[in-house]
């Protein structure tokens, strides 16, 4: 484990083994909580602004001198950080936090649009790396493509309000419970591993029910309107929309 003077800067020495107090969340419904370091203060709070308006929750964490532990260890569903500005060694910094944030996503970014920063940042445990800290819409595309691979990898789908297990084949919308038939969950469960994006009747007829041609039956737009009724009904705005000519696609943002 690196030693304190390995990970000294402009702050001090950090304690690994101190301790201090943890805020952890309750469970929200509006979104991923997404933890972010930067030691410029304007540039943390321009990409959490960012993520806010994206529908996620933030945390701007504070220099990390009273330890890491306190400092990371928490409900936090993803971490973005920058360790090029002031740590005398990067890359050992990155490998810290990937230890404390275990499973959680690590998002490494930098000010530079550096190769070698983002070696770095890979080399030292990170998920993902991006350089150009003015580039947010990337850096939020990036953050996004990391919670979505995460929730899939626990069994677990859905952005925004809706939230799908796939192993309990559990579903709810806003915290409300919704109670699905097999086909409906499936029809659900695939839309929402490409939100936004179209799924062709033929594709859900192969993906649900096993069928490589056309019956010539009303099946797809059936199950779809009884899927609609449920996920829809009784809410502020539709998550499920028919795309003329290309199918049907779930959205996460009333857009």
């Amino acid at each position: 484990m690196p030693t304190e003077t390995t990970l000294a800067s402009k702050h001090g020495p950090i304690d690994w083994n101190a301790t201090g107090p943890s805020d952890c969340r309750v469970e929200s419904k509006r979104g991923a909580l997404v933890a972010i370091y930067h030691n410029a203060p304007a540039r943390a709070e321009a990409l959490a602004a960012a993520a806010v308006a994206a529908g996620h929750e933030t945390r701007i964490l504070p220099p990390p001198i009273a330890g890491l532990r306190p400092w990371l260890d928490c409900c936090f569903d993803l971490v973005a950080i920058n360790p090029f500005n002031e740590w005398q060694d990067p890359v050992e910094f990155v490998r810290l936090i990937r230890t404390v944030a275990a499973r959680r996503p690590l998002l490494v970014f930098s000010d530079r649009d550096s190769p070698d920063d983002r070696m770095s940042a890979l080399n030292g445990g990170a998920d993902d790396a991006v350089g150009w800290t003015d580039n947010l819409p990337e850096l939020l595309a990036r953050i996004t493509g990391l919670l979505r691979r995460s929730r899939i990898a626990a069994g677990q789908l859905g952005e925004g309000e809706l939230r799908i297990d796939l192993i309990d084949r559990r579903v709810e919308r806003a915290g409300r419970l919704i109670r699905l038939p097999l086909r409906e969950f499936d029809l659900l469960a695939n839309l929402a591993r490409v939100p936004g994006r179209p799924v062709s009747r033929a594709a859900l007829l192969k993906a649900v029910w096993r069928i490589d041609f056309d019956p010539g039956t009303n099946r797809v737009e059936v199950h779809m309107s009884r899927l609609r009724a449920k996920i829809d009904r009784g809410f502020a705005w539709p998550m499920l929309r028919t795309m003329k000519g290309l199918g049907y696609a779930l959205f996460s943002h009333p857009d």
